[in-house]
């Protein structure tokens, strides 16, 4: 590739680091757009597991919109835009986990979330009653026989790697 090309901006008018950005501020809302639409549209209640995997990407997202702040090829843009990518990471890396338990290759955990203290045992059997049982080793939706912890995993671990791909590159200009 001659210099002048390497310098050019993507078609679309964006450095490499501005896709980045873009990337890691749309693939983690995404995500959590959708593990949110799904309990709260379509009625998939999380596990604790699940849980997890959604905190990165809430951590992503404010990362990632830091990065808007700064010009994209700026040093503190980058750096944002990084976090954010290894906050994906950390999505990914859980949702392999929960993945693994749900085909039942790894051991789950067997800690339950515990309910608030100062409730009478009337209150505590109501919630007991009233509160869905959700295990992190079952598979509640799946499509094409991938789990949404599978599709969180790969997902989240594609546009990571794409993330980086993309700022190294924007680092070489």
């Amino acid at each position: 590739m001659s210099e002048a090309a390497a310098v050019q901006p993507s078609a679309a008018g964006l450095s490499p680091s501005a896709i980045a950005r873009l990337i890691a501020l749309l693939v983690p809302l995404g995500l959590l757009g959708g593990a949110l639409g799904s309990q709260y549209l379509g009625g998939l209640h999380p596990c604790e597991m699940c849980y997890w995997q959604r905190w990165p990407h809430g951590a992503a997202i404010i990362l990632a919109a830091l990065a808007f702040t700064s010009s994209a090829d700026s040093p503190r843009a980058r750096n944002l835009t990084l976090l954010a990518a290894l906050a994906i990471i950390v999505s990914g890396i859980i949702g392999v986990y929960h993945a693994g338990v749900e085909a039942k290759i790894f051991e789950g955990f067997t800690t339950c979330t515990g309910l608030p203290r100062g409730l009478s045992a009337a209150e505590m059997l109501q919630r007991i009653q009233h509160a869905p049982l959700v295990r992190c080793d079952q598979i509640q939706w799946s499509f094409l026989g991938i789990s949404m912890a599978g599709w969180n995993a790969i997902i989240s671990l594609g546009s990571a790697g794409l993330i980086l791909i993309l700022t190294l590159r924007g680092m070489r200009r």
